[in-house]
C-alpha cells in the first residue's frame, strides 16, 4: 500500500521506525530520530513555519547538499546503484549520505514497478541523513519519440504522445492541460515530483536543434499552452497532488546564432538582430503568474542585447546578474527556485567523451570563481553537479555568504514541503503499474499522435487511402495495415508508394552528447532526393517527413502527391491518420522555409522566414476534399 498521509489519523501502512505518533494522535515521521514532534516534522503546520523550523537547524553541509541536483541512475530492477553508472558521477549512497544531496534527475526507468521500487529505496536511504530531508526526483520530458540523453526520453512504459510540436499542431489548450494531467499522475506514480519541462523557447531560428519539445513560434498561442501545461501539472497552486514545473528556458533559448545549439562550444552566442527579446520572454510571464515552481535559464549568452539602455553582459544566463536579479527576481517578481541547467561548473567525461562546462564566457574562471558568480546572479541549484567541496571553498574563502545561501536552501525546502515530501515521500508498486501506460492513457495519445498528423499537399485526393490500395511502403511498418491492403516489393508494381523520411541533419560526434543534438542545413542530400523521384517515377507517392526541424520540403512539391509530415507519431497513428480511421487535424506550428538561403537572411529571432513554402498555420484540415494545397 502507498503510505500517504491523513491528517485525520495515520499514514496508510504506515510502517519503519520513522512513522510515529505523538501524544495527541498526530502521525508524523520522526525524521531526527529524536523520538520529539519537532515543528518542521509537524504536518498540521504549513509548509512556511516547517521550512524556518529546520532551516535554522541545519548544518553548513546539508545547507550545502540542498543546493546541487545531479544525475543519478537505478538498476534494472529498481535496486540502488553502489557504482557511479554511465552518466551519474559517484555511487547513490555517496551523494545521499555523503555528500547530503536530496534532489536527482533520473534518467532510465525501465519499468513502473522498478521505478516506484526504486524511489522508496532512495526515500528509505534519504531518511538515515541528519535531518531525514526527503529526496525530490525530477526528469526531463520521458512522454514521446524522442531519445537525447540530456534532452529527453522516449517513452518506455509510461504512455506515448507527440513530442511538443505535435500537441501546438492541435492548437487545442484543452488538450494540453489533458496531456500535462497524465503526465503528472504518471510521475507522481513512481515518485517523480520535478517536471524539468515546459520547454516554452519559441523556435525562431529554423535550425536550432531542440524544437521538437517546445510549443512553436507563436508566442501568444505558446504563452497559452504554457500556462496550461502548468497548471495541468501543479494544480492552481503547489500542493502534495503536484508535480513541480520547471520552466525553461529563461528567457528564451531560440535565437541562437545560425542555429547552433550551446550544449556545445559552437553554440554558445544568442542574438537579437530584430530586437524581439521581448517576445521570447512573453510564455514565462504567463508560467509566473501561473506560479510555475522553477524556472531555468539556458546555457547561451545573450551578444549585443540592450535593455533599458543598458548592455547586458555577455556571459551564459545562468551567471548574469541583469537577467536573473533584475529581470526575473525584481521586473517580473518571481520568487520560486531557480535551477540552472546542467554542468555549468565543472566538465562532464563520460568514458574517452567529454563535453567542457557551459560556462560561456567566463570560461577563465575557476570552479569556485564560477560557483560564486552564479550564487550572485540568482541561481538557487546547480544542475548536474554534485562538487560540494567547490561551494564549500567558496564559503570558507568568504566569495559566498551562509546569509545568501539562506536565502536558496529556503526556496528549495519549501518546495518540498510544499509537496508533501516530508510527510510521505513513498509510492506504491501496483498503483504504478496500475497508472503508468495505462489503457485510457495511451488510447488518448495515440489518438493525439493521428490528430497531430499535418497534411500539406494532397493532389488528387490521394488521401485518404482507398482500400484495396496496393503499396509500396519504405519506413513504414506493413504490419500496421489491415487485410483491406497488399503489399508490393518494388515501386513498380505498386499503385501508390508511402516513403517516411527523418528531416535532414548534419551528423556530428566529437563532444559527449554531441550525436543526439539535429544541427546544420535543412536542405535533403541529393542522393534521397534522386531515390525518391525513382520511385515516383513507377507510381503516385506519398512523403511522410518527421519534423524534428523544418527540413526544407522544396524538392518533393514535384513528385509527391501528398506531403504529410509528423511531430512525434507511430506508424499505427500514422496509418489510422492516412486511412482516415482518425481524422489528421494538424497544422503546422513553425513555418516550412523554401530554401538555406532564405534561412540565413532572417533574423534568429524573428518568428518566420521570407517566403516560406508552407506558412505556420497550414495544414488541410478535409483532405479528402479541399483540394491540392493546405488551406
Amino acid at each position: 500500500m502507498t503510505r500517504m498521509h491523513d491528517p485525520a489519523g495515520a499514514p496508510d501502512a504506515a510502517s519503519g521506525p520513522r512513522f510515529q505518533v505523538a501524544a495527541d494522535g498526530t502521525w508524523f515521521r520522526d525524521l531526527n530520530g529524536n523520538g520529539v514532534l519537532d515543528p518542521y516534522e509537524d504536518p498540521r503546520l504549513d509548509a512556511e513555519a516547517r521550512t524556518e523550523d529546520l532551516l535554522a537547524r541545519l548544518s553548513l553541509t546539508e545547507k550545502v547538499g540542498l543546493m546541487f541536483q545531479t544525475v543519478i541512475e537505478m538498476g534494472p530492477d529498481g535496486e540502488l546503484l553502489e557504482d557511479s553508472g554511465v552518466f551519474a558521477k559517484s555511487s547513490t549512497r555517496r551523494v545521499v549520505i555523503d555528500k547530503q544531496i536530496s534532489a536527482f534527475n533520473i534518467h532510465g526507468i525501465p519499468s513502473a514497478r522498478a521505478g516506484a521500487r526504486w524511489n522508496n529505496n532512495l526515500q528509505s536511504l534519504a531518511e538515515r541523513t541528519p535531518h531525514g530531508i526527503p529526496v525530490t526526483i525530477s526528469t526531463d520530458p520521458r512522454h514521446s519519440f524522442t531519445e537525447n540523453t540530456g534532452v529527453a526520453f522516449t517513452s518506455g512504459p509510461f504512455s506515448q504522445w507527440p513530442d511538443m510540436l505535435g500537441l501546438a499542431a492541435l492548437n487545442d489548450t484543452e488538450r494540453v492541460r489533458r496531456f500535462s494531467e497524465i503526465v503528472r499522475a504518471e510521475y507522481r506514480a513512481v515518485g517523480i515530483r520535478l517536471a524539468l519541462h515546459p520547454q516554452v523557447d519559441l523556435p525562431t531560428e529554423p535550425r536550432w536543434g531542440r524544437q521538437l519539445q517546445t510549443f512553436g513560434f507563436d508566442t501568444t498561442q505558446v504563452a497559452a499552452f504554457t500556462r496550461a501545461y502548468v497548471q495541468g501539472l501543479q494544480g492552481d497552486q503547489l500542493s502534495t497532488t503536484s508535480v513541480a514545473a520547471t520552466t525553461k528556458h529563461f528567457p528564451g533559448g531560440g535565437p541562437q546564432l545560425d542555429g547552433e545549439d550551446p550544449h556545445f562550444p559552437y553554440g554558445r552566442e544568442q542574438v537579437y538582430p530584430g530586437g524581439r527579446f521581448d517576445e521570447h520572454l512573453r510564455p514565462f510571464i504567463d508560467a509566473i503568474d501561473a506560479g510555475t515552481a522553477a524556472i531555468m535559464p539556458y546555457y547561451g549568452m545573450p551578444v549585443g542585447l540592450i535593455r533599458h539602455g543598458e548592455e547586458v553582459e555577455e556571459v551564459g544566463f545562468a551567471y548574469n546578474r541583469q537577467i536573473l536579479t533584475g529581470l526575473l527576481r525584481e521586473e517580473l517578481g518571481y520568487d520560486g527556485v531557480i535551477l540552472s541547467d546542467w554542468e555549468l561548473i565543472t566538465d562532464n567525461h563520460v568514458g574517452d567523451r567529454v563535453l567542457p562546462a557551459r560556462a560561456w564566457g567566463v570560461e577563465h574562471l575557476t570552479p569556485v570563481q564560477r560557483i560564486a558568480k552564479l550564487i550572485d546572479a540568482g541561481v538557487d541549484q546547480f544542475g548536474g553537479e554534485e562538487c560540494v567541496e567547490v561551494l564549500h571553498e567558496a564559503l570558507e574563502t568568504g566569495l559566498v555568504t551562509e546569509a545568501r545561501l539562506d536565502a536558496s536552501v529556503r526556496r528549495i525546502l519549501l518546495m518540498k514541503f510544499q509537496l508533501g515530501l516530508f510527510d510521505d515521500p513513498f509510492v506504491d508498486e501496483d498503483a504504478a503499474e496500475r497508472t503508468l501506460g495505462s489503457g485510457e492513457h495511451r488510447a488518448a495519445g495515440r489518438r493525439a499522435q493521428a490528430q497531430s498528423v499535418t497534411v500539406l499537399t494532397n493532389s488528387g485526393q490521394t488521401l485518404p487511402l482507398r482500400e484495396g490500395t496496393r503499396l509500396f511502403l519504405d519506413g513504414v511498418d506493413p504490419a500496421e495495415f489491415g487485410p483491406a491492403w497488399t503489399m508490393a516489393s518494388h515501386p513498380a508494381d505498386a499503385d501508390l508508394a508511402i516513403v517516411r523520411v527523418p528531416a535532414p541533419w548534419e551528423p556530428r560526434d566529437d563532444l559527449l552528447l554531441e550525436r543526439g543534438f539535429h544541427q546544420g542545413s535543412l536542405e535533403f542530400r541529393p542522393g534521397l532526393v534522386v531515390r525518391l523521384e525513382r520511385i515516383a517515377q513507377h507510381c503516385p507517392m506519398i512523403i511522410v517527413v518527421d519534423l524534428d526541424r523544418p527540413g526544407i520540403l522544396t524538392p518533393f512539391v514535384g513528385m509527391a502527391a501528398a506531403i504529410v509530415v509528423c511531430f512525434g507519431v507511430s506508424d499505427n497513428a500514422l496509418v489510422a491518420a492516412l486511412t482516415g480511421a482518425e481524422v489528421p487535424r494538424g497544422r503546422l506550428p513553425i513555418d516550412i522555409p523554401r530554401d538555406m538561403e532564405s534561412v540565413r537572411r532572417s533574423a534568429p529571432d524573428a518568428p518566420g522566414v521570407a517566403h516560406p513554402l508552407f506558412h505556420a498555420g497550414e495544414g488541410l484540415q478535409n483532405f479528402g476534399r479541399d483540394g491540392d494545397r493546405a488551406r
